[in-house]
């Protein structure tokens, strides 16, 4: 193999175009602003270099046992470091798991706050339930494959049997179910499907779009070296493993069309170039699990595929070809989406069951909507709409709509007490409706030539404070105060909390996030 040399490519993708324009630029991309609003405080983590982040987190896992005394954790409860923040303002949010006699529990995560004088000022808890169980070696019953557990999801802490189902679902996407038994009775706890997908059917097209290659022999390979070397595979219509680094001989890829296989690898690798970018010039974040490594996507999945989703276990984007076989779903807010998935698994890893499913849902939905206005594509402008390029429909609506999430047909406007019953891509309507009002603010606007009509549970009037401010907010509450059993109850309270630390007690940025909250119903 060659040196490495980064390289970047303008590559045809209109759904109409046939020929691809050459043009080649040596270097990485030019950077963009952050798109923080004037004036906002907005965070800028100390510790997004990752050998600064791992440094950090090893001091914290150093002091794991002097920080567990200081919470008045129980003898036989351990301390493991998953992450650190310092925001703006010196407060360092360290994110924790707990082991209760070397078992993982399982909803026992905690983020300690401290201020920048070492002092605790609070602690955000999964569960206030003292860890505790009368015996982990008790007769247990067997679950083949399962590793023991402390259940302490709900109510009182139990010995517990954690488990993983793999198969494949309905619609092709590989099951990866993870089930929680109770140890002694067999009880299922809690049970959920880890694959996350968008529940899309994405096939849009951004135009001519530059693309960070790598030269390899004579020829060239979709690795980003200027993104932790991320990689785009073909899978040739496989449904595991990794399938084929995609490669090119001249580096002009895809002719923007279904009927060239590299179209679909250009869109992949594009997204994620994009969402990289958004999250480090929008978020101060290094990747999507802050240490600047990279995930990779995959491409051309199974048959007739019409999905996309995000696997922790692989790290990893896969793309399905659409029905005809010629419509990938590799849409850029997809991308988004998908990436975001493992963004929020790396920090409060919400549960994607309930209440916490609809969140984790609408996280990658606000991720891949804000990433599709960062990027400024001016084929595929910014919108609320979410997969409005494909008409799954078949007449010409989008999959999903923000401002008034119920216009889908299943996506709830407004929380009430059934709502965590709900599929999590109906669920995340709340979360979803809850954005655009604090970003845009509620009633009729137009927005880059889409109109929209935002309502309000109460009728109430609610004035957005701009999507910059709405999207650091967000952030900073899903990676400094939300845990993993995070409700819309708690949601608001973390925003709350965000918006407090970013803007201040009395901001005008606090007050909309109270409206918006309580124009979806949220109290």
């Amino acid at each position: 193999m060659t040196p490495h040399m980064n390289t970047r490519r303008a590559a045809a993708l209109a759904a109409v175009a046939a020929m691809v324009v050459v043009g080649v630029q040596t270097g990485t991309a030019n950077a963009r602003p952050a798109a923080a609003d004037n004036g906002s405080s907005a965070s800028s983590p100390a510790f997004s270099a990752a050998a600064a982040r791992t440094t950090a987190i090893k001091s914290a896992q150093t002091d794991a046992s002097s920080t567990a005394a200081t919470l008045k954790l129980g003898g036989k409860e351990k301390l493991i470091a998953r992450d650190v923040i310092k925001d703006a303002k010196g407060t360092v949010h360290t994110r924790y798991e707990r082991t209760y006699a070397g078992l993982p529990v399982i909803g026992g995560d905690l983020v300690t706050h401290t201020a920048s004088n070492g002092k605790l000022k609070s602690v955000t808890k999964a569960t206030n339930a003292k860890i505790s169980v009368p015996s982990t070696t008790a007769k247990i019953k067997t679950v083949a494959g399962a590793r023991k557990v402390v259940w302490a999801g709900s109510g009182k802490p139990v010995l517990a049997l954690e488990s993983v189902k793999t198969g494949v679902q309905k619609d092709g996407t590989p099951s990866r179910k993870r089930v929680i038994t109770d140890a002694t009775t067999g009880k299922v706890l809690q049970s959920y499907e880890e694959i996350e997908t968008a529940g899309v059917g994405n096939s849009q097209y951004s135009g001519k779009v530059d693309l960070s290659t790598t030269a390899s022999g004579s020829g060239f390979e979709l690795t980003d070296g200027d993104r932790g070397g991320h990689k785009t595979y073909d899978l040739n219509q496989g449904e595991s493993g990794t399938g084929d680094l995609v490669t090119d001989d001249d580096d002009t890829w895809g002719d923007g069309t279904g009927n060239d296989r590299q179209t679909a690898a250009v869109d992949a690798h594009y997204g994620a170039a994009e969402t990289w970018d958004f999250y480090k010039d929008v978020l101060g974040r290094d990747g999507i699990a802050g240490d600047g490594k990279a995930a990779y996507s995959r491409v051309h999945y199974g048959d007739a595929y019409v999905n996309a989703f995000w696997d922790d276990s692989c790290f990893c984007m896969t793309y399905g070809d659409g029905a005809d076989n010629k419509s990938a779903l590799t849409g850029l807010d997809v991308a988004g989406h998908e990436m975001s998935h493992g963004l929020t698994s790396s920090t409060a890893n919400l549960d994607y069951v309930g209440e916490s499913g609809g969140l984790n849902e609408a996280t990658s939905d606000i991720f891949g909507t804000s990433v599709e206005f960062y990027a400024d594509n001016a084929t595929d402008v910014g919108d609320y709409l979410i997969g409005e390029k494909i008409d799954i429909n078949g007449d010409g609506t989008p999959l999903r709509y923000m401002d008034q999430p119920s216009k889908d047909g299943g996506s709830a406007d407004y929380w009430d007490s059934s709502v965590g019953n709900e599929d999590v891509h109906y669920s995340s309507g709340v979360a979803n409706h809850f954005f655009y009002l604090l970003a845009e603010g509620s009633g009729a606007k137009t927005i880059n030539g889409v109109d929209y009509d935002s309502p309000t549970s109460d009728g109430s009037t609610v004035t957005g404070i701009g999507r910059d401010k709405a999207i650091q907010i967000w952030y900073k509450a899903l990676s400094e105060y939300m845990t993993s059993s995070t409700d819309y109850a708690a949601a608001r309270t973390a925003t709350e909390k965000a918006a407090t630390d970013l803007y201040g007690a009395d901001s005008a940025e606090l007050k909309s996030v109270d409206a918006a909250w309580t124009g979806v119903n949220v109290s």
